[in-house]
């Protein structure tokens, strides 16, 4: 697998997610839905660099113009909910893409600490040789985006695979590198080290869906 994280050099996007972090900056849910956005713009315009391109002429009032565009075969498919804006960022710059939506949730049986990744809600175009790209905020146990790519099986082979996150942790980073194909792209903010015995990132930074859309009643 190829892992580009972007945490490894000093840039603006470290501004956005020390936002999402703060305690005194995330209650603001209009903030952190737009900072979790930015962070998509930026991951997708790094991710934008590894795609297919071609030259496509232009006429401009004065004459022709040659430019490199890239491909426009892309899926994005966002894991629901915390995947929205995530997913709105990465649609930003790849306005031209057809759509994916799934709904992913760990059920924990009698609220024990194990759980099991259920997938309900899927809509989802053709993925026959298209870019697929999958996108979960949070990649802590790597379990919801192997489940979700599962799902995704009946709708045909992409040619290309990229996987895309705002924090993960190690132990996530490491379930999917094991559990794609080698020639698959994670493209992520930043990881931390460690899960808890819940299996939520720290020092991570919360439940992002929660902190996008407000606390939801447990089932």
């Amino acid at each position: 697998m190829h892992i580009h994280n972007l945490s490894e050099e000093n840039t603006v996007l470290n501004v956005f997610i020390s936002e999402l972090r703060a305690l005194n900056k995330q209650t603001d849910r209009m903030r952190f839905r737009r900072n979790i956005e930015r962070v998509g713009e930026i991951l997708a315009y790094e991710l934008s660099k590894t795609l297919d391109y071609e030259a496509q002429t232009f006429e401009t009032p004065l004459g022709q113009s040659k430019i490199m565009i890239p491909e426009s075969n892309i899926v994005l498919c966002s894991i629901l909910r915390a995947g929205v804006p995530l997913h709105n960022g990465l649609l930003n710059y790849f306005d031209m893409a057809d759509n994916a939506f799934i709904s992913a949730y760990r059920h924990h049986k009698n609220n024990s600490e194990d759980f099991e990744i259920i997938v309900e809600y899927l809509a989802c175009p053709s993925l026959e040789n298209k870019t697929l790209i999958l996108a979960d905020p949070m990649l802590a146990t790597g379990q919801s985006m192997r489940s979700t790519f599962e799902a995704l099986k009946p709708f045909g082979t992409p040619k290309a695979i990229h996987l895309v996150s705002v924090i993960g942790s190690t132990e996530g980073v490491k379930y999917v590198e094991n559990n794609f194909e080698s020639d698959t792209h994670l493209w992520i903010a930043t990881i931390d080290n460690k899960l808890n015995s819940q299996g939520y990132i720290v020092p991570g930074l919360g439940d992002a869906g929660d902190l996008c859309f407000g606390e939801k009643l447990q089932h």
